[in-house]
């Protein structure tokens, strides 16, 4: 007996000194993996990459941009139901368990010794606290030495943070396929949804995704996805989550996935979309632009934007095809899949409603056409085969460009179109306009391009941005980074200087052939007018600006001074600095459309300074406005009591004038009189206060028109991006003015015909529209209202700029003068 306890005492002083050896080793360990822990405190101010949303000024989604696609939800915003399904895929017992689930740990070991040897991955048992440890503060190296790390770096973040602030950055941090960073940008990506839209069938698929994303992928391994979904649906029933039927009806639900696009979200909003990106990445850097959760509230009307790129690709369009039809795209062999090699031909994916096609077969009559196919989510080209008609009708238009039948109508299809021809078409359309079913008309990529620039001339806000006939053919923005020669469009800057230094619209400056000396070795230059050998002789500058007289402009210049035209050019930022050549009074500088509209915005508001913008406020992943376009002071905006009788706000405008307000309105009193009567006649059909100014290049190779009612503002060019010829009448009336015509019908469609603005201090005084001198009680001529500034008043005689005698005096000539007799205006009458 006494032997047996002392073996009991042996055994226990045996077991006690192993476990305290035990104790004292695992103690070390723990010591051991302890020393070089990350600093789990971190978490507390973790702020993960967020996507930069940009929404347009309604709202509507226009663009996101980030290295990873994630958004940002604090754990009151994530449904019940969706915590559930990932609890259930998950961690079951999360919020039970202190960091660790030894049940699973001992299931795992089990599984472990059970495999060894067979080089399968170990199963991990990680609890959603471990997988946070993991994911933020360790690496994926498969080891146990990362997993006691895991586990010990679990167990402190349990101590130290609350089970809803571990799920909330577990939910925000897991990647779960196709770009997709955390619960949110999941469910846009995968459903186009908000979580809380989420079904359970859907959400029980994102919650199936974190173990193998590639794995599961909706469309390659759409059996497996639906599979390892299910599971998930039978653990929340199981755990008593949702009811068997539900469970029931959610396994039965298909999985559905959208395609959802990287690419602008607002058709027709790619220019304007990426020249904001590059604003705020020149603002802020790539890392805010990028990974800082921006959200950007831009200036963009979509309603106004499908409106311009409409008027712009018609008239675009519309040019190049009266330049004839140039040849199908490019040629594919269609025996077999035809499908198959047209999808591979790289289409434009933003010119709906615009399609890929490949003739199959052709007769006289007509000619059969297969459509590019679409791909799956997963890249495979669907099998579904979509086939059309194209008849004569659909290719009457199609001139040959060159050759021996260069611009006769084809009188059969063959004549256009051949098998193998790929080729661009729309649906055909009836006079009606209704769509014919099933035949489509023949298109081509036109050659010829430009931009138009619409916007509010009160506030600079850009409304609308066409930059090129499309994105996905040139990223450059024709709008903002092409510089072209305005030509007459710049005229009114050099006629407001005039006015804002004492002319009125009454001068008369004579319109006769010049000739200007440039220098030594530079030669004469001789500037006409664009119909040229037509000369009107003494001229009103309102009667030469209706007109765009050259040799009048040249001559105000030259009394104006070029010096002074450059300050005012400067002021309205067309140009930084503008050469005192006398060419360029009539737009031989390079500017821009978006330039260009900024200046006539000035016109349209009484002269105040406007600073373009395409972008209202910038808010940080805070709510925090980080920038705002509108500066102005708003007295008694903030009332914190309510309304207690208290004045009225006020807004305080502090922009600087650039130009007198009254000249500011006689200019465009004088352009109003461009589009009654003038180069933009066609404008006239808007049937709304329009003006404007056309504008057309040496040699034809750019036009232009730049336009406004009272409170919207367009600006139009079309050229080709290599300047060229644009043809015979290839002008600003002829080619932009239209497309500003298009525009503005639709734009104003539903607005009243608003008058411009008459600023206080100017009076309209009757005037002979011819001479501009005042009309008398019994005039029978045409007459028109003038504005003139205080202290100005119609000219009693007719003094004429650019006529002098002997002593450089102007004239007095009578203006039923033969103008035959007047040829230049420096150095006499002759």
């Amino acid at each position: 007996m006494r032997l047996l306890l002392r073996f009991m005492g042996f055994l226990f002083a045996a077991g006690t000194i192993v476990f305290l050896v035990g104790v004292a080793g695992v103690a070390g360990l723990i010591w051991h993996f302890s020393k070089d822990l990350p600093d789990y405190s971190q978490l507390q101010d973790y702020e993960p990459p967020v996507m930069t949303r940009v929404h347009a000024s309604d709202g509507s989604l226009l663009g996101e941009y980030s290295k990873e696609r994630r958004l940002y939800l604090p754990i009151q915003a994530i449904p019940k139901s969706v915590i559930n399904a990932f609890l259930a895929a998950e961690d079951k017992n999360f919020y039970e368990h202190g960091g660790i689930d030894f049940t699973g740990m001992a299931r795992a070991a089990l599984l472990y010794a059970q495999n060894y040897g067979s080089n399968r991955r170990p199963q991990g048992a990680s609890t959603i606290t471990q997988q946070v440890a993991k994911n933020f503060l360790l690496t994926n190296e498969v080891s146990f030495t990362r997993k006691i790390k895991e586990a010990l770096l679990a167990m402190r973040i349990e101590r130290t943070y609350s089970k809803d602030k571990i799920l909330e950055l577990y939910l925000n941090e897991i990647y779960l396929g196709l770009g997709a960073y955390g619960i949110a940008a999941a469910s846009l990506v995968y459903f186009d949804k908000s979580v809380n839209e989420l079904t359970v069938a859907e959400a029980s698929y994102l919650a199936a995704l974190p173990k193998a994303p590639a794995a599961l992928h909706p469309v390659r391994n759409r059996d497996r996805a639906i599979e390892r979904r299910n599971y998930v649906i039978d653990r929340l029933a199981e755990n008593g989550w949702i009811k068997q039927s539900d469970a029931a009806a959610a396994r039965k639900e298909p999985l559905v996935v959208t395609n959802r696009s990287n690419a602008a979200h607002i058709f027709a909003g790619e220019y304007f979309a990426e020249e904001v990106r590059r604003d705020i990445f020149e603002r802020y850097g790539e890392k805010k632009l990028y990974e800082g959760g921006l959200s950007v509230r831009t200036t963009l009307d979509p309603k106004l934007q499908i409106m311009a790129r409409k008027s712009m690709v018609a008239g675009l369009v519309n040019f190049d095809e009266a330049q004839g039809w140039r040849g199908a795209q490019s040629k594919i062999d269609i025996t077999g899949d035809w499908g198959v090699k047209l999808a591979d031909v790289k289409s434009l994916t933003d010119i709906s409603p615009w399609r890929m096609a490949v003739v199959l077969e052709t007769s006289d009559q007509s000619a059969r056409i297969g459509f590019q196919p679409g791909r799956e989510l997963g890249g495979a080209v669907l099998k579904t085969r979509e086939t059309g008609l194209i008849t004569l009708d659909g290719v009457r238009w199609a001139k040959a460009a060159s050759g021996p039948t260069r611009f006769k109508t084809p009188t059969n299809v063959t004549q256009v179109l051949s098998p193998g021809d790929v080729i661009y078409v729309d649906p055909l359309l009836a006079k009606d306009g209704s769509k014919v079913e099933g035949q489509y008309r023949l298109r081509q990529i036109p050659e010829v391009s430009g931009a138009m620039v619409v916007m509010d001339p009160w506030t600079g806000r850009v409304l609308a941005m066409v930059g090129g006939f499309s994105f996905d053919q040139s990223q450059f923005n024709r709008a903002t980074q092409a510089y072209r020669q305005p030509g007459s469009s710049f005229k009114p800057i050099v006629y407001s200087t005039a006015m804002d230094n004492g002319y009125t619209p009454s001068t008369v400056v004579v319109d006769a052939p010049i000739e200007i000396d440039q220098g030594q070795g530079v030669g004469v230059w001789r500037p006409e007018n664009y119909s040229t050998g037509k000369y009107y002789g003494p001229t009103t500058l309102r009667n030469a600006l209706t007109r765009s007289l050259n040799t009048v402009t040249v001559r105000l210049a030259q009394d104006v001074g070029m010096p002074l035209i450059a300050e005012y050019a400067k002021r309205f930022g067309v140009y930084d600095e503008l050469p005192n050549y006398l060419s360029y009074a009539l737009g031989a500088g390079e500017t821009t459309v978006m330039r260009m509209v900024t200046a006539y915005s000035m016109f349209d508001n009484g002269g105040k300074r406007v600073k373009p913008t395409l972008i209202d406020r910038i808010q940080d992943r805070y709510g925090h406005t980080i920038y705002k376009h509108d500066q102005r002071e708003c007295r008694g905006c903030d009332a914190p009591e309510g309304w207690k009788n208290q004045p009225e706000p006020t807004l305080v405008d502090r922009r600087e004038q650039v130009l007198d307000s009254m000249t500011a309105y006689q200019i465009t009193s004088m352009m109003e009189s461009v589009v009654q009567n003038g180069t933009a006649t066609v404008v006239r059909d808007v049937g709304k206060p329009i003006a404007g100014k056309t504008g057309t290049t040496n040699d034809e190779k750019d036009a232009w028109f730049i336009g406004f009612s009272p409170d919207l503002v367009v600006g139009i060019y079309i050229g080709y991006d290599k300047p060229r010829n644009l043809g015979r009448g290839g002008t600003g009336g002829h080619l932009a003015a239209p497309v500003a015509r298009d525009f503005l019908k639709l734009a104003l469609a539903d607005k009243p015909a608003v008058p411009f603005r008459v600023p206080a201090g100017i009076k309209l005084i009757r005037v002979d529209a011819k001479t501009g001198m005042r009309a008398g009680p019994g005039d029978t001529g045409r007459t028109i209202l003038e504005a003139f500034k205080p202290g100005t008043a119609p000219p009693d005689n007719y003094s004429v700029i650019g006529v002098a005698d002997a002593d450089g005096r102007p004239l007095s000539v009578s203006p039923d003068a033969d103008r035959a007799i007047i040829r230049s205006g420096t150095g006499g009458l002759y």
